[in-house]
């Protein structure tokens, strides 16, 4: 994103020209950014939270109120996979899920593997996508379903990571899904970058 944006800024300003397709290349990597990286960062402990109410609770109390939440949050991201699977599923001329809230099975959709982009051009190494999805037409321009793809796959990624979690919280390997305290933490940095000065 930043070196398709620099070369963006540079040939506006430099050269009068632009890569007309940078914006959009740009917001699709960004999708792909924010949506693989939610689930990295429940990974990692860093989604931040309010946890002012749970830490004057004992500790056994505090792990059920944990596994609680994260029992919430894999039932959101269940229901979120399947929206995500349903929203996807048209452009890779897949069906969608029926039922409204579980998939109760397939039901028939319309294709809609020949959208494109509008503008991002379609990259020669990804040629064997018209026969694969777009009933051998090669495409124009690069196919709705790769910066699309984005969506189920970070969802998925994301209930894997909350099912890792409480398995680790579970164990007692991990307090929590959330870690507020970010500013402590600076603080603490801080403080000990001063006296090593």
């Amino acid at each position: 994103m930043t070196v398709i944006t620099f070369a963006n800024v540079i040939m506006r300003y430099i050269f009068q020209s632009s890569l007309i397709w940078g914006l959009e290349a740009t917001l699709a990597l960004f999708a792909w950014l924010v949506l693989i990286g939610m689930s990295y960062a429940v990974k990692i402990n860093s989604h931040l939270g309010v946890d002012a109410i749970i830490n004057i609770l004992p500790p056994a109390a505090r792990r059920l109120l944990a596994l609680l939440a994260g029992g919430f949050c894999v039932f959101y991201a269940v229901l979120l996979l399947k929206g995500a699977w349903d929203y996807w599923a048209p452009f890779a001329g897949m069906q969608q899920t029926g039922g409204r809230w579980f998939p109760t099975g397939f039901v028939e959709t319309r294709d809609r593997a020949f959208y494109t982009t509008e503008q991002i051009p379609m990259p020669g190494v990804l040629g064997w996508m018209g026969d694969a999805f777009n009933q051998g037409e090669a495409y124009e321009k690069l196919p709705r379903l790769v910066p699309y793809f984005a969506l189920p796959l970070g969802v998925a990624l994301l209930l894997f990571r909350l099912l890792q979690a409480m398995w680790h919280i579970w164990k007692g390997d991990r307090a929590g899904l959330i870690v507020s305290h970010e500013a402590e933490d600076a603080i603490q940095d801080l403080r000990q970058m001063n006296r090593e000065e």
